[in-house]
């Protein structure tokens, strides 16, 4: 690597962490509320808006509805919450939902619940820089204009920061998440204390306007499904629950406790700023419809801001600061709400890779002790998602949800039969009954996720969450075959006993183009195996240049014979193949070790220019049985800056000598 490229990344990471310096990254719960909870805090800025978008489709009247879907959202998020803090006690590992209904309910089970919490996490992402584009795009036009370029930047520098840490990362989100709760708490106390006590009308901007209905005087099973799918869009409220129990080995000890209670905040902060923003929305009568065409009354060239910023806007009217801060700070939280799916996915990757479903690579740590591998394949996920979909939420929300309920829905029927196989063999009364109330929560929140999917599916399917079901039985399909692969290869290496006999003989062949110093090398080096035949061939692609080659070779006082080998199509690799698999053939008990040159280069681009058939050969004959490959190295000069960038002095070598340039 060079000076530039390592000078970069430490400038980008930071300095590299040792191994046992893990503990050190561990978080307390100041921190890991931020780190884990953002996602369903900042819901509050896109959640709300959802309902009323959907509710604006039977007009204005619509809007009575909003108040009691956010209620049963808000006893669906209780339910939730409270049945995932038996999770986190039970299995507290960080295997989360994967881990539950694997252990409970089979590997093709967790392996659902994997698939869809991948899907979900990446969704996570995308949902939450496009909402914070949409909301700095109500206080700066620019911004609105530019959504996908800004979601993309925003990806990038989320990415970035997650790559330096887990701890260094958790307390720069701490603070802006701590902002933004001062923010949001400060506008809900504010707003309610001036229209309750002080008797203020607080009117948004919209409040004037009427709306056109797409579908009036909804009765009887079209109200009803408008009212689920609105649901169902305000349950995006419950996103960010799982991460925790997936984050748990993250916490500080006692990590079971202190993510138990991490999971209860996260649970009454999301509750309390999505009940105080319908109440505040519906008090100062927010009007918000999903196409500005539906607005009556709007003037031209009116731009519709989010739910949000209206509230901000009528709360703090003649105090154009607070509004700009409560943006801003709404418009962050959104960006780091993807931050828990950065620290959700790699954790869950990890997971997934150490049971042999994904790649290997995802479950090792990077120079700062964070899943790098899992973080750039969440950034690359989210990115393509966005850019597909114009980072439009609306459109983006259709597709989101669906993993997370299919995960908590198995998850809470994995924890009713872990309580059941333990309450089978337990005789202790006191620690039944805990047991028993322990299956009776799980119980209610299998009753309540398992409606909430189905609601979901029946309103969303068609939507576009057909997608997100797709894209999650790809991946299920693709870490099914990666886990075959992964046995397979495990079988092939132990089941076959090594039966420790030696080849008869060994026949090395040295591959020529020139007869220059690498060579030289290389026919030194064969020579020095003692090898029962030694014999160096050259492939005639061009006459005049190989007669010059075998004049040099007669005339040098090189033992080896040399061989041409006639080419008439000018290929190099096909030839040199068939005489090899001629000599395997006339001698099968042989081991044929072919001796490649090559040179080495300092520059990225020098490689290029040289070693490409050497590439090409090696990566056929690979593939030959009893055939051994051997590169033999030439240090070209330009080779010589880059050893020494990456060979540090020895205490005392310049005194010695040994590192004077001079």
């Amino acid at each position: 690597m060079s000076k530039l490229t390592t000078a970069t990344k430490r400038l980008v990471l930071g300095r590299p962490f040792r191994s046992d310096s893990l503990g050190h990254t561990l978080l307390p719960k100041r921190i890991a509320l931020p780190v884990f909870a953002s996602d369903a805090m900042s819901s509050v800025a896109y959640a709300p808006e959802e309902i009323f978008l959907v509710l604006s489709v039977s007009g204005l009247a619509g809007y009575a509805y909003a108040p009691w879907l956010g209620l049963a959202v808000a006893a669906v998020l209780v339910i939730v919450v409270t049945s995932y803090r038996q999770n986190v006690h039970a299995y507290p590992s960080g295997g989360g939902d994967f881990e539950v209904v694997t252990t409970n309910l089979g590997p093709t089970a967790g392996l659902t619940v994997g698939s869809a919490l991948l899907v979900d996490y990446v969704l996570t992402v995308a949902v939450s820089i496009s909402s914070a584009a949409s909301t700095i795009g109500s206080a700066i036009p620019f911004i609105a204009t530019h959504k996908v370029l800004f979601a993309v930047a925003a990806i990038v520098l989320i990415t970035a920061m997650n790559l330096r840490g887990v701890r260094e990362s958790g307390r720069l989100f701490a603070l802006l998440s701590y902002a933004f709760l001062f923010g949001m708490f400060t506008m809900l106390a504010w707003g309610l204390i001036r229209i309750f006590v002080l008797g203020d009308e607080v009117r948004a901007e919209s409040s004037g306007f009427e709306l056109r209905a797409e579908e009036e005087h909804l009765a009887g099973l079209g109200l009803i499904f408008l009212l689920a799918r609105a649901f169902s869009s305000g349950c995006a409220a419950l996103t960010g629950v799982e991460a925790i129990s997936n984050g748990v080995p993250a916490f500080r000890k006692p990590k079971s406790r202190n993510a138990a209670t991490t999971l209860l905040m996260l649970g009454t902060i999301a509750i309390v700023l999505l009940l105080g923003m319908i109440v505040l929305a519906r008090q100062a009568n927010v009007v918000f419809a999903e196409h500005p065409e539906q607005l009556v009354g709007a003037p031209e060239g009116y731009h519709q801001k989010t739910l949000i910023a209206q509230i901000a806007h009528a709360v703090f009217s003649g105090f154009t600061p607070g509004f700009y801060f409560v943006a801003v700070v709404t418009a962050v939280i959104l960006v780091l709400a993807a931050n828990t799916a950065f620290n959700g996915f790699p954790v869950l990757g990890s997971v997934l890779a150490q049971a042999r479903f994904l790649p290997r690579q995802l479950h090792t740590r990077g120079d700062r002790l964070a899943f790098s591998n899992g973080i750039l394949f969440l950034a690359v996920g989210a990115i393509a998602f966005v850019v597909a979909f114009d980072a439009e939420v609306t459109r983006l929300i259709q597709l989101y949800i669906i993993g997370v309920f299919v995960s908590f829905t198995l998850s809470q029927t994995g924890m009713l039969r872990h309580w059941s196989r333990l309450l089978g063999r337990e005789t202790d009364p006191a620690e039944r009954r805990r047991m028993m109330r322990s299956r009776a929560i799980n119980a209610l929140g299998l009753v309540a996720t398992g409606a909430v999917l189905v609601i979901v599916l029946v309103t969303k399917f068609f939507a576009g969450a057909w997608i997100a079901i797709v894209t999650m039985a790809v991946i299920f399909v693709i870490m099914k075959m990666i886990h075959h692969h992964y046995n397979s290869v495990a079988r092939e290496l132990e089941e076959h006993v090594w039966d420790g006999v030696l080849p008869s003989r060994t026949h090395s062949i040295v591959l020529v183009s020139k007869l220059h110093l690498p060579t030289r090398r290389a026919l030194a080096y064969a020579r020095a195996g003692r090898p029962d035949t030694l014999e160096a061939i050259t492939v005639n692609v061009d006459e005049d240049d190989t007669r010059a080659l075998v004049r040099d070779w007669e005339k040098s006082d090189n033992p080896v014979p040399l061989k041409v080998i006639e080419s008439p199509y000018r290929e190099i690799t096909k030839p040199v193949l068939e005489y090899v698999k001629r000599v395997r053939k006339d001698a099968p008990r042989d081991v044929v070790t072919v001796f490649i040159p090559e040179y080495v280069v300092g520059h990225w681009w020098e490689q290029v220019l040289h070693n490409q058939s050497a590439l090409r050969l090696k990566g056929r004959l690979l593939f030959e049985p009893g055939v051994m490959v051997t590169s033999v190295p030439w240090q070209l000069s330009s080779s010589a800056r880059a050893r020494a960038a990456g060979e540090p002095a020895a205490p005392g070598a310049v005194r010695r000598g040994y590192g004077d340039n001079g």
